[in-house]
């Protein structure tokens, strides 16, 4: 189980992995490497822990990753905490895991999820080696509008 809130970008990249690579563990690292570069942009020291998939602070989880891939193609994706309510993982357990979770502001890092995410996107077209076109996320309360 995991939580998608307020304060959290969450990125459900759709890719032909056939044009890309067909190695499901690589993709999964590859989104790691992902979230790891962009919170690299913020100073931020991110990485991986041996067999556990996600983007961690130290022993914090400070990003999921979730991939459902059907005939190669992928969907679902990644859940990174920039601003979020950490209350709410107090009522979950996290993909399975007791260890503690964190976020960008938690760490002392104001950011907008505007700005993350387009650092994300960038970050993401580089990895994956393919044209990005940006769009601005969408704000639930903007969407009620």
């Amino acid at each position: 189980m995991t939580y998608h809130g307020p304060g959290q970008l969450v990125a459900y990249p759709i890719l032909d992995l056939r044009e890309w690579k067909r190695d499901v563990g690589a993709y999964v690292r590859a989104v790691e490497q992902t979230i790891i570069d962009t919170l690299a942009d913020y100073g931020i020291e991110a990485g991986r822990i041996p067999k556990l998939t996600g983007v961690w602070v130290g022993e914090r989880k400070i990003a999921a990753i979730g991939v459902h891939i059907s005939r190669w193609v992928t969907s679902h994706g990644l859940a990174l905490n920039v601003d979020t309510d950490l209350s709410y993982f107090q009522y979950i357990v996290p993909c399975g895991l007791t260890k503690p979770v964190t976020s960008m502001a938690q760490l002392g890092v104001r950011a907008t999820l505007e700005e993350v995410s387009r650092n994300l996107a960038a970050h993401f077209g580089r990895v994956f080696d393919c044209e990005m076109l940006y769009e601005a996320p969408v704000l639930a309360a903007e969407r009620e509008n």
